[in-house]
């Protein structure tokens, strides 16, 4: 598991690869929490190295995503979500609630 996160002016982009399950998901939680204490609430998730994403990271993703659109502050986009991970996203219903793009360019770029 791996989590990078750079600062961009419009957002932050975060990468992530790796295995996210019930033991990694609070290093999720800590690096989303780090960027939305930081006051920066448009965040881009990279997902294109991610081979698990369990429910216990589900649940920091919307988190996040209810944070970050509270008071019309931001938005969390998704970019280059592996198409495993994008049913996991879909079959746990929170699939419509969060935009995906094919490339982290197209995402950064719609805030």
């Amino acid at each position: 598991m791996e989590i990078t996160t750079t600062r961009l002016k419009r957002c932050d982009l975060v990468r992530l690869s790796g295995r996210f399950d019930s033991n990694t998901a609070p290093d999720l939680e800590k690096a989303l929490r780090e960027v939305m204490d930081s006051g920066v609430y448009r965040i881009v998730l990279e997902m294109k190295g991610v081979e698990f994403f369990g429910s216990a990271a589900i649940r920091v993703l919307v988190m996040a995503y209810k944070e970050c659109r509270r008071w019309n502050r931001g938005d969390v986009r998704l970019c280059e979500v592996p198409d495993r991970i994008h049913r996991v996203l879909d079959l746990a219903g929170i699939a419509p609630l969060l935009e995906a793009f094919g490339d982290c360019a197209l995402a950064v770029g719609s805030f």
